[in-house]
């Protein structure tokens, strides 16, 4: 039975990644900063451990009780929309933290292990902001693109162990909690002159378009961590394959 651990599975694509996996009948530990039993309860072949990704000692707690893992999923991550001449470099350091060094820390904590078995596979959840600009979203979109090349370099090197690497990229997602855990380090990103330009583009967020739902992202993972080619980047949703196609 393969093992595969995933961050950040206290909502959204996290947690339908945990429970798709868990359904495919893989051994799951499911991580998050505070477990919380009500969003995941236990069960057999699901384990639900603290972790939190910017912490080293959470990270090697989290890693050491997690036994042999074939598959890590690197989920975790914040959000956050803005003018940048307007965000704290302490909220771009946030973001950073979390959606780059938190990856790369997971990762390297991991990668020894696969390397020595020869067999593993690093999957990385990025964002379709990688894939067309996005305004209001410069810091969020500089850490996950961070990553994609992270990934496509690490898929190189790790090639040689028979070690695989894969970008996952969810397009457009309201269902996640991304704006809503992000609201409080937001505060006052979207200055008064910038009203005229960023209202128009909220109100399009909340106007009907293809969306992608945790669900399509979860079986996408599981698509790319079962994925024997030499592909690297796995679009998870309409828009987001209509991007990818046309990029």
């Amino acid at each position: 039975m393969k093992t595969v651990l995933i961050t950040g599975c206290s909502s959204g694509y996290g947690l339908a990644t945990a429970q798709r996996f868990h359904r495919e009948g893989w051994n799951v530990i499911a991580t998050m900063r505070t477990p919380r039993e009500d969003v995941l309860p236990p069960a057999d072949r699901l384990t639900v451990v603290p972790l939190d990704v910017t912490n080293a000692a959470s990270i090697e707690a989290a890693v050491e009780s997690s036994g042999p893992i074939d598959v890590l999923v690197n989920n975790a991550g914040i959000g956050a929309v803005g003018a940048f001449e307007a965000t704290p470099m302490s909220v771009t350091r946030e973001l950073f933290e979390t959606n780059t060094f938190g990856v790369m820390a997971m990762t390297q904590a991991v990668v020894p292990q696969m390397r020595e078995r020869r067999a593993g596979v690093v999957v990385n959840v990025t964002s379709s902001v990688t894939l067309t600009a996005m305004p209001l979203a410069a810091v969020y979109t500089a850490s996950k693109m961070a990553i994609e090349g992270f990934t496509a370099s690490l898929a190189l090197e790790l090639d040689y162990f028979n070690v695989r690497a894969r970008l996952v990229e969810p397009g457009y997602g309201p269902s996640t909690q991304f704006t809503a855990n992000g609201s409080q380090r937001m505060e006052g990103m979207v200055p008064d002159d910038y009203a005229a330009f960023a209202d128009p583009i909220f109100a399009a967020f909340g106007r009907p378009r293809p969306t992608t739902t945790a669900e399509d992202v979860a079986e996408v993972v599981l698509r790319a961590a079962n994925d024997t080619s030499e592909q690297l980047r796995f679009p998870a949703g309409e828009d987001a394959v209509a991007l990818a196609q046309s990029a």
